[in-house]
């Protein structure tokens, strides 16, 4: 009696022991794809992109205290400076080093003209944005809850 329950015991643990990990195997593997992207779908993954782009940067603009005009001028600096951006990305460097170097000569030099156009306070937001430092989300739950308390 002992012996067969012991069995039954070390046979359930093994099973148990073994359907966990088939599991974690399944969970680490990502699925692969067998094609390379359709041109259709290089197409519109850029056009996605380039709209997100633009939400973000309306989304960034609804911060600043600046006048319309103020606003197209600093929204065409900005997509000018993440075109240049994206173009040292591209560009081969020899040393990562190069590359560090050449995005803090953008940042530093780029917005230089607008200095004199906007307030202080609104270059700070952008010089904090290229940064990284810009949450979107608190500009989306601004917008909700002004729909919100129109309806």
């Amino acid at each position: 009696m002992k012996t067969s329950l012991l069995v039954i015991f070390t046979l359930l643990l093994g099973l148990n022991v073994e359907a966990q990990r088939s599991r974690s195997r399944d969970m680490n593997n990502i699925p692969q794809s067998n094609r390379e992207p359709t041109e259709q779908e290089i197409a519109k993954r850029e056009r996605e992109m380039e709209e997100r782009k633009e939400e973000y940067i309306d989304n960034f603009l609804t911060t600043l205290e600046a006048d319309d005009f103020q606003k197209h001028i600093i929204k065409q600096n900005i997509l000018s400076f993440f075109d240049e951006k994206m173009a040292i990305f591209k560009t081969q460097y020899e040393h990562s080093l190069d590359r560090k170097e050449a995005i803090k000569n953008l940042e530093d030099t780029h917005f230089v003209e607008l200095e004199e156009l906007i307030s202080e306070p609104d270059m700070a937001k952008i010089k904090e944005m290229i940064k990284g430092g810009f949450d979107e989300k608190d500009v989306k739950k601004k917008k909700k809850r002004q729909r919100r308390n129109r309806n």
